[in-house]
């Protein structure tokens, strides 16, 4: 009930927005659109309008982080193709409610999404993206390191991967307080009943760590099928449930197991490679809390698209798609770096940290961990779910698992 409600009022809010977007001056607007809405992706690329449009962004997943400064780059150096470039920001749960309603009122102020698996997977469900955007000309079909080609391939045409990373599951917990850090989830389980309401994850249809632990536990419990939630996770929704009994509450956000990992109420919580570098780079994580990874490690390897809404202008898309063969040069890449939010980042093929700014250099070198290069060289990687069978995970944990002790913010 309590996913159900949240998702209720996430549309209900998506439509509110929609409308205080038509009503201020200072929003979103769709300057310089022109040209025939699209909900078709056309069959060749579109020539660049002969004005410069405004494109709105919105930000799902946290990608700007990594990309920002390189959109702002194509924008500064395009003139003539972007006058304007809009950023803002929503929760995954909120992304379709949003696109949906504006779609639906045929006032789409929503040019390019840059979203994770979730939020492709919403999409893609209710058909609200453009499809056949890769095949699109040159520059967009990139030469990808192999666990991104192959989660490029997942996206069924719906996206084009610009970020990827090998993610997690790992458990990450403050040592003086965890003297032996599990291995095994039923050595996990088996500390969360001695220390009651002390390991936390959250509601994985909207963290990254969480929607990678969820992922992961099927290859470390060895379920029948890691790919069907429905049909095949038999002991992973066991597991869950039992570790469930000694989970004080489920945030509705990563940050918030970070800060319980920080103020000491939380001792453990699951985390990625780069929930891991970047909040301790921050300081919202003390620099000294450790990670520990599973035996039978099996990366769940995790991305970031962009996306176009079905109903864009013409005019609009040729100047997503230039954008977007922008965002996948190795120097805009190379940015991606970053503070270790997504750590390594890059998603093509040879772009190594030598090639990031040397403020990311530097805080790779004192945040990073030695044995993560180790880690993703040698344990195997799996694509995530994605589409339906993400969907029916989400719902399912929601309706059986944590819905209902779901702590909103």
């Amino acid at each position: 009930m309590g996913g159900r409600i949240t998702r209720w009022a996430a549309t209900l809010a998506a439509m509110a927005g929609v409308l205080a977007m038509g009503a201020c001056a200072d929003g979103p607007d769709g300057g310089g659109g022109g040209g025939e809405t699209v909900d078709k992706a056309p069959s060749s690329p579109p020539k660049l309008p002969d004005e410069p449009v405004t494109l709105n962004v919105l930000d799902v997943a946290g990608n700007l982080q990594l990309t920002k400064t390189a959109i702002e780059k194509y924008r500064d150096a395009n003139p003539k193709a972007a006058q304007r470039i809009t950023f803002t920001t929503a929760t995954a749960p909120e992304l379709s409610g949003k696109v949906k309603a504006q779609q639906k009122a045929g006032r789409l102020n929503i040019d390019l999404v840059l979203t994770g698996t979730d939020g492709l997977a919403a999409g893609i469900s209710q058909d609200l993206w453009l499809k056949g955007l890769p095949e699109l000309g040159e520059g967009l079909d990139a030469p990808y390191l192999e666990p991104a080609a192959k989660m490029q391939e997942q996206a069924e045409g719906a996206g084009v991967l610009v970020n990827y990373y090998p993610s997690g599951p790992l458990l990450e917990y403050a040592p003086d307080r965890v003297s032996e850090p599990p291995t095994t989830p039923q050595a996990l389980l088996a500390w969360a009943k001695e220390n009651p309401g002390k390991f936390m994850y959250a509601r994985p249809s909207n963290s990254g760590p969480a929607r990678t632990f969820l992922m992961g536990l099927p290859y470390l419990l060895g379920d029948e099928d890691p790919r069907d939630p429905i049909n095949g996770w038999d002991k992973t929704w066991a597991y869950l449930k039992e570790l469930g009994k000694y989970v004080e509450y489920y945030p509705s956000g990563t940050k918030d197991t970070m800060s319980g990992l920080a103020d000491g109420s939380r001792d453990m919580i699951p985390t990625t490679t780069g929930w891991d570098i970047n909040p301790r780079a921050l300081g919202t994580v003390p620099k000294g809390v450790k990670v520990a990874s599973f035996d039978d490690l099996h990366w769940v390897t995790d991305a970031h698209y962009m996306v176009v809404p079905k109903g864009i202008s013409e005019n609009k898309l040729a100047v997503v798609l230039d954008l977007m063969k922008f965002l996948l040069e190795p120097e805009q890449q190379a940015l991606s770096y970053d503070d270790g939010y997504f750590y390594p980042g890059p998603a093509i093929k040879g772009v190594g940290i030598d090639m990031a700014p040397a403020k990311s250099q530097k805080v790779i070198e004192e945040f990073g961990r030695p044995e993560y290069e180790q880690l993703i060289e040698s344990k195997p990687k799996e694509t995530p779910l994605l589409g339906k069978a993400l969907v029916d995970a989400f719902d399912k944990w929601d309706r059986e698992v944590g819905g209902s002790k779901v702590k909103e913010d």
